[in-house]
């Protein structure tokens, strides 16, 4: 059988023999939980040698389970994360204390994996995902904490058997697999929930709720609604930072400084509720550093990251129409004239967002596609643009786009990098 002796070469076979849905969307996504339960059986079950918390939902789930494992961390616990999709390096989606895996572990993982010769063919998130499992059990984790990749339900990592649930919110995205409706949504993400294990709803109503708590009946799910807990008593924005006087844990400073992260701390800080009825030790000093320093302690990026201050440039993650619901009202707040670096996925509701972004002043837009097979052409991008009232030159590369940017603005406007995960990962990359 084949070995791989270095990481350039192992990272080339995991994305070019393996079904990526990162790079190629619907062809590669494979739902189901065979392949992933004959995968944690070869593997000798790692998943049941730590506790985990599982984090599903359609926005904020980065940003919820960074802040959880910064938390822990904080705290004491030896914490495992697993995110997706990684901006610039594939080491950033499995982390142990921050500190991402060591590319010789990548490396002698699938070296093992090839040797079983196992009888499936697992795509890129299912044999990912086992590495992380596989990774955290070598590495004794006290926790790890485990974002969904797509959906609930089907998602391979539902094979876990968590300590906490936490459901962010629901909007639509990936309907293609997912549904067209919200209520069906729900449903799925819903899907994750355990007999006896309890669960965090961080915004859900109407018959989005009506799902949550059939779906915890008939589980026996412990289902526990973050605005109804209410762990924050108000919240300011304070210089660089939001300042959340909170119920259980006193004044504590949020690094992140998006409009949802006050949706995700309630979100957050009722799961540490949670947490620590159960039997965790997530004192004040603990919440108030995982709070203020989850991006050093975690490797977290993207998320209203600012880069620069004159002129003022901003890049995030959102990609989603609940997601530019927010960012359009933050990037409207705003006085300043805008230079907007914009590209998108293909298979995205992009007309639902355009009409959002319509709605923002002083903006001028810069259509781009990133260096993926899923994104949408530039020129594509800019015709339908067109029918929402959006104009703006085209550009080949987002580092192209981003150049344009900087020679247009002046030091007191605002540069905003995003409309696609992948456009920010290639900005990131650009800034390297």
């Amino acid at each position: 059988m084949k070995h791989f002796e270095d990481y350039s070469k192992t990272i080339d076979y995991l994305f070019s023999q393996l079904a990526v849905f990162q790079r190629e969307g619907g062809s590669a996504y494979k739902p189901g939980l065979q392949t992933s339960m004959m995968l944690d059986e070869a593997f000798g079950h790692p998943h049941r040698k730590f506790k985990s918390i599982h984090v599903a939902g359609t926005n904020g789930k980065g940003s919820t389970a960074h802040t959880l494992a910064a938390v822990l961390q904080s705290a004491g616990y030896k914490t495992g994360l697993y995110t997706s999709p990684h901006l610039v390096d594939f080491r950033e989606r499995i982390r142990v204390d921050g500190r991402m895996i060591p590319a010789d572990k990548v490396v002698d993982f699938v070296n093992r994996y090839l040797d079983m010769g196992l009888d499936c063919k697992p795509s890129f998130f299912e044999l990912t995902m086992m590495m992380a499992f596989e990774y955290f059990a070598s590495e004794a984790v006290d926790v790890a904490v485990i974002e969904v990749g797509l959906g609930g339900r089907l998602d391979s990592t539902n094979i876990i058997t968590p300590e906490l649930c936490v459901i962010t919110n629901i909007s639509k995205d990936h309907t293609q697999f997912l549904g067209n409706t919200l209520p069906e949504i729900a449903a799925e993400k819903a899907g994750i929930m355990k007999p006896g294990i309890p669960v965090v709803i961080g915004e859900a109503e109407g018959d989005v709720k009506d799902v949550f708590d059939r779906v915890a009946a008939k589980t026996g799910a412990r289902a526990i609604y973050a605005a109804e807990h209410k762990p924050i008593k108000k919240v300011v924005e304070g210089d660089g930072c939001l300042v959340y006087d909170t119920v259980n844990y006193g004044e504590i400073r949020g690094e992140l400084t998006g409009i949802c992260q006050k949706l995700n701390a309630a979100t957050i800080l009722t799961a540490i509720d949670l947490l620590n009825e159960s039997g965790w030790q997530l004192g004040s000093d603990a919440v108030a550093r995982g709070f203020s320093d989850v991006t050093t302690l975690t490797g977290l990026m993207g998320r209203w990251w600012k880069v620069s201050d004159k002129p003022l440039v901003i890049c995030d993650t959102g990609h989603n129409q609940g997601g530019w619901e927010l960012l359009s009202r933050q990037l409207s707040d705003s006085r300043r004239r805008k230079f907007m670096v914009i590209g998108f996925v293909g298979d995205k509701d992009v007309d639902s967002i355009l009409s959002i972004m319509a709605t923002i002043p002083d903006a001028t837009m810069l259509f781009t596609n990133a260096s993926i097979p899923r994104a949408m052409a530039a020129s594509d991008l800019a015709e339908k643009a067109a029918t929402h009232g959006l104009f703006g030159e085209t550009f080949d590369t987002v580092g192209d786009a981003y150049k344009k940017a900087l020679a247009e603005a002046g030091e007191d406007d605002m540069i905003f990098i995003g409309g696609s995960t992948f456009v920010v990962a290639d900005f990131l990359s650009l800034k390297d």
